[in-house]
This record gives structure tokens, sequence and C-alpha cells, in this order.
């Protein structure tokens, strides 16, 4: 039993083709979306390319922009079949490659769907790719004279100063690294030098934070050293007091940022699958209408449409039996023993003198 059989007259047939061209062109301009969006959530992850690990999440912005491209061929080449199918003798064209085309058209739509809940699925790579990327970035914040590093003390001053935010998970995270470059540092001092002696590894650590994490809306003047000494400043208590410090972790601000547009991106890609999967389903009914109108030799006559010709069941055992008779198809007959360069002597037995060589056979007496 057919799946979703419906009944098309001639008029009914020469409209759904006429829709279907229209919504061809439609998916075209979608697979343009689909590539705008893959190139900018591409461009957006390379703007903070130096404070990601080396980690591959541009995969899925790469496979959107894959898509996009192949969205326009496809439904370029659906709208010029469409359009040829109000005719019903130029369907005969485009008879053998409708299914085919019906085909590769599934898998795609699938590829769109397969995109879209990766748009979700990236989040807990991309956390990682941050968190490990911003403790190498506050690493070599102090290298300002060092090639290849010298730019990372901006780009980490103008990305808390953008989002607002402090550190890797927080402010604290700046007392436990040397942010101050030792070229600043006053070796004639005894506490710099007690401070560097103090330290295992010899690093300059201090309760302070860059300037770039003082809270602009705060009325008090920024405290950025000494932040847990209260007796620095001057009716001050850290523990209590909201410190002027923007209190959010850079992590936790790029994560936001980026799973807003991801799943901005994902909802676009999910609305674009179903209108892709509504196209492919009119496809569909159109190819079969035009099928049946050409077993019955009329053109004028009524036809039915269908998604499947038989039910899901019995569609899935048709398909198995004939992978598993191109299975056997490109099985090698071995013969009995197993070696295909051996001949399979033939039923008439042959007679062989010596040196192995076969004997003339007397013709039988009638």
């Amino acid at each position: 039993m057919a799946v979703l059989r419906v009944k098309f007259t001639k008029t009914k047939r020469d409209k759904l083709a006429q829709v279907l061209w229209i919504l061809n062109w439609i998916s075209v301009v979608t697979g343009a979306i689909l590539f705008s969006l893959g190139l900018f959530l591409k461009v957006e992850l390379n703007k903070r390319e130096e404070l990601m690990a080396d980690r591959n999440i541009q995969y899925v912005p790469n496979m959107l922009i894959a898509v996009g491209l192949i969205a326009c061929a496809i439904n370029f080449l659906g709208g010029k079949i469409c359009y040829d199918c109000v005719d019903s003798t130029k369907f005969l064209r485009w008879k053998l490659i409708m299914l085919p085309y019906i085909t590769c058209c599934f898998f795609f739509t699938f590829c769109v769907l397969v995109g879209a809940l990766m748009c979700y699925s990236m989040r807990g790579e991309l956390e990682e790719s941050l968190r490990l990327g911003l403790t190498e970035a506050m690493g070599f914040y102090k290298d300002t004279d060092t090639p290849g590093r010298c730019f990372l003390k901006r780009t980490v001053d103008m990305l808390q100063i953008e989002f607002q935010c402090c550190g890797n998970n927080g402010y604290r995270d700046w007392f436990q690294i040397q942010w101050v470059s030792s070229r600043y540092l006053d070796m004639s001092q005894k506490e710099v030098v007690d401070r560097l002696r103090s330290n295992v590894e010899g690093k300059y650590l201090v309760d302070g934070v860059p300037f770039s994490c003082c809270n602009t809306d705060s009325p008090r003047p920024c405290i950025q050293h000494q932040i847990t000494n209260n007796s620095a400043h001057f009716s001050y208590e850290h523990q209590r007091e909201m410190l002027n410090l923007w209190m959010k972790g850079c992590r936790q601000a790029l994560l936001e940022y980026f799973t807003h547009i991801m799943q901005s991106i994902g909802l676009t890609v999910l609305i674009i699958w179903l209108f892709e999967l509504s196209v492919l389903t009119g496809v569909r009914f159109l190819q079969t209408s035009l099928e049946n109108v050409l077993r019955q030799g009329d053109p004028e006559s009524d036809s039915d449409g269908w998604l499947l010709e038989n039910s899901l069941m019995e569609t899935a055992r048709i398909n198995l039996n004939i992978i598993k008779s191109l299975g056997k198809c490109n099985q090698i007959d071995t013969g009995s023993n197993g070696d295909p360069n051996i001949d399979v002597p033939s039923s008439s037995k042959a007679c062989y003198g010596p040196d192995n060589v076969p004997l003339k056979q007397s013709p039988e007496a009638s």
C-alpha cells in the first residue's frame, strides 16, 4: 500500500510544478543564507583565534559553507526540472534523472539537519578551546618584547574591556601568573627581590590585576593593586564589598557570546531544513504522478502520486534485498577448490594418456 497517496488532475500537476519551480528558486536563496551564516561564524571564530587553543572547531562553519554552496547548485537544477515538468512531454528528458536527484536531495537535507545539530553540540569543544587558549594568552601577557607574542597584551586588554570580563574564570586568575614584565621590576627594591625569591618558580606574583579589569561603572576609583589587603585602602573590605572590577570570567563571557550566535544559526538552519524537506516532498509527488501519467499513455488523464510506493516495512525489505543481490553479484565463483584461477571441468569426461596428453575418442556406434 502506497504511503500518502494523492490524486492529481492535469491542472493540479501543472500548478504543483509551477509552485515547486518558485520554491526551488527560494531554496537557492536559502542556500546563499547558509553560506553566509557559515562564513559569518568562521569570521567570528577567526577574530578570537589568538584566544583559543589549536583545536578543530572550524568544522561547523566549513560544513555550513559547503552545504550552502551545494544547496544553490541542487536547487538551481531542481528549478529547471520543475519548470520542464509543466509539460509532461518534456518530463521524458528528466525521467531517468528524477529518482537519483531525489535520492541526492534526501541525503543533502540530512546534511542540513546534521549541520543544525552541530551548531548546538560544539559548545563543549569551544569551552575547552577557550579555557586552554585564554590560559596561554594570559601567560604571555607580560611578553611585550617577544616577537610573536607582543600583541597578546593588547588583545587581552581589549577583550576584557569589550566583554567586561576579567581573567579566565575570574579576576583571581591574575594572582597566579606573572603579568608584569620583568623589565619593569625595580630589582633594587627589597620587596621585589623578596617576592621573587618567595616563589618556587621565581615569578613575581601579586594580588593585582591589569587596568582593563576595572569596572567603569563603579563610582570608586579602581582598586587594581593589593586587592586582598584591606588596610591598604580607606574604608575597604574585599570580602564583603562588590569590587570595582569585572566579576565575570572572560571564558564565560566569550562562551555566552558564541553560544548565542550558534543557537541563532542553528535555529535558522533548522527552519531551512524543514523548508528543504517540504520542497523535496513536493518533488517526489510530482515525479510519481508524472510517471503514472506515462504509464497510462494519456497526458490529460488523472494520476496518483505518493511518497512511497509501498509501506515503510516493505520498502525497507525491498531495498535490503537489492543490497543483498548486489553483494552476491560481486562474489567470485571460486569453483570447488576455492581458487578462481582453476577452471571447473566440464561435464564430459576426457581420457588422458602418458605425459598427461588427452587421447582421441572414437565415435560411438549408433
